[in-house]
């Protein structure tokens, strides 16, 4: 008997590496007849880190709009694949530690899908891998989709 997945977290930030997460998330939420979340965290510290003096409430709502268009360009991929169960959610906060322990406790999910690399360099040498984090502190299972 074969395991099935039914509450699938794919966490998306625009990257190519994640537009390859998405793309797998979607194969395997249409195998597995699963309720697929995609969510994007938008991560204040890299912003306050790399320019605190740029980090104001104009910069916070770009964010939260290129958030809510990136997933909903996801949906609708999505939705135009055959998935038929879709939410969306978009957190504010470090995704290293929102993703696993929140997110995938609050979606209760079974399989949390992300990219092996994030959006820059930069990030990855100032707040660490996301992708390292999750797999280190989901409770569930984690697939790593590599480029």
């Amino acid at each position: 008997m074969a395991f099935e997945y039914h509450r699938i977290l794919v966490a998306v930030d625009g990257s190519d590496a994640s537009e390859l997460a998405f793309k797998k998330a979607v194969d395997i939420v249409l195998r597995n007849n699963a309720k697929l979340f995609l969510v994007h965290v938008i991560d204040t510290r890299t912003i306050t880190t790399v320019a605190p003096e740029v980090y104001d409430q104009t910069l916070a709502a770009r964010s939260e709009n290129y958030a809510q268009t990136l997933l909903q360009e996801y949906k609708t991929k999505a939705s135009k694949n055959g998935v038929a169960n879709i939410e969306t959610h978009v957190e504010i906060g470090s995704p290293k530690i929102k993703i696993p322990k929140d997110l995938a406790k609050k979606f209760d999910a079974d399989l949390i899908i992300c990219g092996a690399t994030g959006m820059n360099a930069v990030e990855r040498f100032l707040i660490g891998s996301v992708s390292e984090s999750i797999t280190r502190y989901a409770k569930c299972d984690v697939l790593v989709v590599r480029s």
